[in-house]
């Protein structure tokens, strides 16, 4: 039995109010040795309905002036409930299927019937308790990892606690189970988990240190299938759809072609500075491009017979200032076969890094196209220029190999000392890398067999749909693949965690294809918005709260919770934080 507290006095849609009487404003009563907590807001109450006990939460309360109670004088006390689900032998349900009469009575909950509804807790996975109830909350981790997961909050209100919460409270319980069958990647901008958040036993895990201001940092495998690809040079290069895309495909396929022929490429570079020396429709443009493959070749003598070679402006021919050598055209131009052939045949090509062989084929093939008329020069040199500001970046932070990224459980990618340019491109390409290689090692698996979960820290810098820094094409494309991910990756078993400050900076296909929400602290009005018209689960009370939550406190709702909770989650362990503590001023001007 139970403490019977008021009856329903009204029902308009699932509003309900009822009368209360007034022995029941007591904040705690016993009732045969067992605790009731009396009615407050968020509280939960039971109204009994034949052989059913409808589950309803406190949304507000007020005293109706136009009614006294006759026998008290009193103004009559009145409480309004929003029904969460229902209790059938003993069992809760959650969702409305039944709604009260009018002067059906409502009785108190039991601490032990409040945690029917919550579940019964895991102890091995609690992460906090509900901050009205107190009561201990574990993750219903069977639910949630296999789902795309959103963490919001202003800076400083304990997202990040949260995030290394769920997942080392995962690893903690899990690790022995989940290797072998799941990977998990976290890209991190402000490298927060580098030492021992999350897993800190190295053989589970490993931290790539990239670094773009010098070469110590570490590099990224790639192997050369996966970097000799057009999709990712256009990605690396911002490269534009109607004129520099189709080039990188010619290249890359030109490539692709003759890759398995003895010298193809130092044939093929000879072959096409011939045919622009002695073309008929020689351009100004030839020389820069023949000069800049000379050096890249290390070609001395080509290099020193190109920089005495000029544009005679009124003839459109090459030729030898202060000479009466023009550079004709034809296979037997005499000053070609005098000056210039000796030092083209010359040309040997010892062992080119990656990233020299794709600055030479970019020059080779700009070259050949130029002679055959393919493409305009002012169309591709803007990717050259591209190309050359972001090769040495590039050549610090990936390693072009056949040898495949750490297969241990956990890999951090930590862009905390890269450059801007880096931080926005290298995102979108390990997406690209990850989701491509895992869903063709399940393509033929249903379910899949293996999992890959990418958590991606400070998410607004990749997803944002507010960046003016870049063109349109480019912003498309980047939320394109992102979206392509978080609708088709759950059926190849490939899971997004986003974490961000700003929700509503993300796109809201993305946004409105997360299953599962952890919202901390959020002030601003566009991200409160956004939460209120993407996130179905979230009760009205619950997203009043959201502005003046406390540090570590968080609403959990989505698919894996029957009901929305408020959560002050348990902070980590010292030695096991994210690297992301506020300064001490106190102590630091001591």
């Amino acid at each position: 039995m139970s403490i019977a507290i008021g009856e329903v006095i009204s029902i308009k849609g699932t509003n309900i109010v009822i009368e209360l009487y007034e022995e029941s404003n007591k904040e705690t009563l016993f009732y045969n040795g067992v605790k009731f907590n009396g009615v407050s807001i968020q509280e939960f109450l039971l109204i009994r309905r034949g052989f059913k006990d409808i589950v309803a939460r406190v949304q507000g309360e007020y005293l109706d002036e136009r009614y006294k109670d006759e026998e008290s004088n009193q103004y009559i006390r009145k409480v309004e409930l929003i029904p969460i689900g229902y209790f059938q032998s003993d069992t809760f349900f959650e969702g409305i299927k039944h709604l009260p009469m009018i002067r059906d009575i409502a009785y108190l909950m039991s601490d032990t019937q409040v945690k029917e509804i919550f579940g019964k807790p895991d102890d091995n996975f609690i992460v906090g308790e509900t901050l009205t109830e107190e009561l201990p909350v574990s993750l219903p981790w069977e639910k949630l990892f296999n789902t795309h997961l959103g963490i919001f909050g202003n800076t400083g209100s304990g997202k990040s606690n949260t995030l290394t919460n769920l997942y080392t409270t995962l690893f903690n319980n899990k690790l022995g189970k989940i290797i072998g069958k799941s990977h998990f990647v976290v890209i991190d901008f402000n490298g927060e988990y580098t030492n021992n958040q999350l897993v800190s036993d190295r053989n589970y895990k490993q931290v790539y240190q990239l670094d773009t201001r010098s070469d110590d940092g570490d590099k990224f495998p790639l192997t050369s299938d996966a970097f000799w690809d057009e999709e990712l040079f256009g990605i690396l290069f911002k490269a534009t759809e109607n004129t520099q895309k189709p080039f990188l495909k010619r290249l890359v396929s030109g490539r692709k072609k003759y890759i398995g022929q003895p010298n193809s490429l130092e044939n093929y570079v000879k072959s096409t500075i011939y045919f622009a020396l002695t073309s008929t429709a020689q351009k100004k443009e030839f020389v820069d491009l023949i000069s800049e493959i000379s050096k890249i070749t290390e070609s001395q003598g080509l290099m020193f017979v190109v920089s005495q070679i000029g544009w005679h402006s009124s003839q459109q021919k090459l030729y030898f200032p202060g000479t009466s050598d023009y550079l004709s055209g034809g296979d037997n131009d005499v000053a070609y076969n005098t000056r210039c052939r000796p030092y083209v045949d010359a040309i040997s090509l010892t062992t080119l890094s990656p990233f020299n062989e794709l600055r030479l084929r970019i020059n080779v093939q700009l070259l050949a196209d130029l002679v055959s008329g393919y493409v305009q020069f002012e169309h591709i040199q803007p990717l050259l220029k591209r190309v050359e500001a972001s090769l040495v970046a590039l050549d610090r932070v990936f390693n072009i190999d056949e040898v495949l990224p750490s297969e241990k459980l956990l890999s951090v990618i930590s862009l905390r000392k890269t450059n801007q340019e880096v931080k926005k491109v290298l995102p979108l390409l390990l997406a690209k890398f990850y989701y491509g290689f895992h869903k063709q090692q399940v393509i033929n698996q249903s379910p899949p067999q293996q999992t890959l979960h990418m958590i991606i820290d400070e998410a607004h810098n990749i997803l944002s749909m507010q960046s003016t820094r870049e063109s349109e094409s480019w912003k498309d494309y980047r939320l394109e693949l992102f979206e392509e991910i978080i609708k088709e990756g759950r059926k190849f078993g490939f899971f997004l965690t986003l974490s961000s400050q700003r929700p509503a900076d993300i796109s809201p296909t993305i946004m409105s294809q997360l299953h599962n929400f952890f919202i901390h602290r959020l002030v601003n009005d566009r991200d409160l918005k956004l939460l209120e018209n993407t996130i179905s689960s979230l009760d009205e009370l619950s997203r009043q709260m959201i502005p003046n939550l406390a540090k570590g406190c968080a609403v959990l709702t989505g698919t894996s919770f029957d009901i929305p909770m408020v959560v002050q989650f348990n902070e980590v362990a010292d030695g096991h934080r994210p690297d992301s503590d506020d300064v001490n001023i106190r102590e630091l001007w001591s």
